[in-house]
């Protein structure tokens, strides 16, 4: 890790891994981008996600993938890696785990635009893929999130 980075305090990235058993959004971690005059997309997939039915209590599996337009900051690929798996002991809906690691980001980060997209393993023979996502307001950004959102299956 870079002195660089250290300066930003980052904590997970080179530390020792220890897993969160409850869900944790300070686990997330920013850096700065640096290459802010560009617009370029950053994409993650996590093929392993797990959370509770918050009825059932029964497991969850489902594969995250996250692509977003960074501006000023990025999240940290261990610290996400982390605050995914802190949803392992959560009880919650397929719709709401995607909406809240979008809105989690958001927060963190403030990208210029976002979208997470749940592909759940089916239960009882119905599969579940849920679609969020946000386009700063104001911005060409916005419109890119209606026109996904539009063209969206």
């Amino acid at each position: 890790m870079s002195e660089n980075r250290k300066e930003e305090g980052l904590v997970a990235l080179g530390g020792k891994t220890t897993y969160s058993n409850e869900y944790n959004p300070s686990l997330l971690e920013a850096f700065e981008n640096l290459n802010r005059e560009n617009d370029y997309w950053v994409r993650f997939n996590c093929p392993e996600f797990t959370t509770l039915c918050p009825i059932t209590g029964q497991p969850d599996f489902a594969e995250i993938r996250i692509s977003y337009i960074p501006d000023v900051k990025m999240v940290e690929s261990k610290s996400l890696k982390l605050y995914l798996h802190s949803f392992r002991n959560h009880g919650g809906f397929h719709e709401d785990c995607v909406n809240r690691i979008m809105k989690d980001l958001i927060r963190l980060m403030d990208p210029k635009y976002i979208e997470v997209t749940g592909f759940f393993v089916p239960r009882g023979g119905i599969s579940i893929y849920p679609y969020a996502n946000y386009g700063r307001p104001g911005t060409r950004y916005e419109q890119l999130a209606l026109q996904r959102m539009d063209r969206h299956e």
